[in-house]
């Protein structure tokens, strides 16, 4: 009958014939390793040429990125030598199919996150917009502060921080109102139907043309727009240097100029006229006194100008806040934009 019992011997062999050929594989490991190194020491020495520099020299970002992929390709080469040295192809050919996989499941896991990262190499290419640029992106507006690798970064003009992933930038309508200095404002006046229509938009525009702020060329101008219950409005547009003067303040006084000079003009400006019926409630005495009516208030003084001038509110709040500065920031001041 034979033994069925635990045979050390054989054990033994076995893990001596298994330390004969590692020790016979040992220089092959050495130099597996040592291709492996050496690769790694080249791939460092590349990746810190002069070549990138002058490839990307209007991108950290992408430089960096360039480096990186030149140092990993040549490592990966050098795991392949050494795999290959070492007779183990096989495994080459398992590993680089359970990394495609991983990267698969991977890509659908982190979708979100690569676009961003994609979007943000391209437009720091593109250079869609500039540093400090006033922006309007899918209906949020505010001024650049910087651009990293996921989201863009800007400052409301109330003063709050708004990040928008630059897959949403990329691919959203944008308004820059910095790219073009000159900004056009319009606002519409009511007046009375019988008035002299073609008086009141010379007087408008006039006023409008001796108002600091107001640039000269392209000149003010004034159309009829449409045709009320009760008058007819006129529509008047100008121009504002955003660099000089500030657009909302310009447009607040050319308001209130325009409405003042057609006042003093002797110009009808009708409000809307109501038809209101009074019927007599049963019951109630003929002749009551009508209440005693409290004396109209007395209209302040308008002041004679305003400051129209371009202010730097938010300008100086950018200036101290800390991503200003950044160093991962992708967009170029210098760089040639779209």
């Amino acid at each position: 009958m034979p033994d069925a019992g635990f045979h050390l011997d054989a054990v033994l062999a076995r893990l001596t014939e298994v330390a004969y050929r590692l020790a016979a594989g040992l220089p092959l490991l050495l130099l597996a390793m040592l291709i492996v190194w050496l690769a790694w020491l080249f791939g460092s020495w590349l990746s810190r040429r002069a070549m990138f520099e002058h490839l990307v020299r209007s991108n950290a970002f992408l430089r960096d990125l360039a480096r990186t992929t030149v140092r990993t390709i040549v490592v990966g080469l050098g795991v392949l030598a050494a795999l290959e040295l070492m007779d183990a192809t096989a495994l080459v050919g398992a590993v680089l199919g359970t990394a495609g996989v991983m990267g698969l499941a991977l890509g659908f896991a982190f979708k979100e996150t690569l676009e961003n990262y994609l979007a943000g190499i391209l437009m720091s290419l593109r250079q869609p917009f500039a540093p400090r640029d006033h922006l309007v992106i899918d209906g949020h507006e505010g001024i650049v502060i910087a651009m990293n690798a996921r989201a863009t970064i800007l400052m409301t003009p109330d003063g709050n921080h708004l990040r928008l992933p630059n897959a949403r930038v990329f691919r959203s309508v944008m308004l820059n109102y910095t790219r073009n200095p000159s900004r056009r404002f319009e606002f519409d006046v009511g007046v009375g139907v019988g008035e002299d229509l073609v008086l009141a938009q010379s007087i408008g525009t006039d006023t409008l043309r001796g108002l600091d702020g107001v640039l000269d060329e392209p000149p003010a101008r004034a159309h009829i727009s449409a045709l009320g219950d009760s008058n007819v409005q006129l529509r008047f547009h100008a121009w504002v240097d955003q660099r000089s003067h500030d657009f909302l303040m310009v447009k607040s006084e050319a308001i209130r100029t325009v409405k003042l000079a057609l006042e003093h003009a002797g110009m009808d400006m009708p409000e809307p006229i109501y038809r209101v019926q009074i019927t007599e409630r049963v019951g109630a005495p003929a002749d009551s006194p009508a209440p005693p009516s409290e004396p109209r208030a007395r209209r302040p003084a308008a002041p004679a100008a305003v400051d129209t001038r371009a202010h730097s509110d938010l300008q100086r709040q950018i200036a101290h806040d800390p991503r200003a500065d950044a160093s991962v920031d992708l967009l170029d001041p210098a760089a040639p934009q779209e």
